[in-house]
């Protein structure tokens, strides 16, 4: 584990292991597999709730009906807030585009300036920006550690094969939440390493 800015423990694995999504694989399936909702902050679930009216239309039936009997989110059997989930899996902002590729409909509306709301740039909630990073509590640290889920196969053989490490290829999300000064600093703790580990 690598300490990062004032609070952040990152893991070895971010730095090592290579990562890229392989969506004409995978068709985006991490929005409709599982058996829960990603990782909602409070402050996020404020943001979707502004835009809720808008996003309705837009949504499956199945999805609409989730969220006028559950509602947004729900705890998880750990006690964490995660958005609600369609069917035990898919996510109700997931949809499927024309050639069968998952995509968030949150997302394509902010890229596509579809909100009311000027300058809105919420985009897709920070957990599922970040994945397969997971961010964890470790004492007062915040743990930034790789998951590994099988429908990833394919993103790891990607990574392998054009050399990408996992923390370059989610250098945008890694940045919105962590900022621009700590991302250098993890890029200069990573090229410290590598020339460690090549001496």
């Amino acid at each position: 584990m690598f300490v990062i800015g004032n609070n952040t423990l990152v893991s070895l694995d971010v730095i090592e292991k290579e990562f890229c999504c392989d969506l004409d694989t995978c068709c985006g399936c991490c929005c409709i597999e599982g058996d829960a909702g990603c990782p909602v902050t409070d402050e996020e679930l404020k943001q979707i709730e502004a835009i809720l009216p808008e996003l309705l239309p837009h949504m499956t039936k199945e999805a609409r009906k989730v969220v006028e009997e559950q509602g947004l989110s729900y705890l998880d059997p750990s006690g964490e807030r995660v958005l609600s989930i369609v069917n035990g899996k898919d996510c109700i902002f997931a949809r499927t585009d024309h050639n069968g590729w998952c995509y968030c409909l949150i997302e394509k509306m902010t890229k596509n300036s579809q909100f009311s709301i000027i300058n809105y740039q919420f985009s897709k909630p920070i957990s599922c920006h970040l994945y397969p990073i997971r961010l964890t509590k470790v004492g007062e640290y915040i743990g930034l550690e790789y998951h590994r889920w099988d429908i990833c196969h394919c993103a790891r053989i990607k990574g392998k094969k054009i050399h990408l490490p996992l923390y370059q290829f989610l250098k945008e999300p890694l940045i919105r939440r962590f900022g621009q000064e700590w991302y250098d600093e993890l890029c200069l703790t990573a090229d410290e390493w590598h020339k460690q580990m090549s001496k």
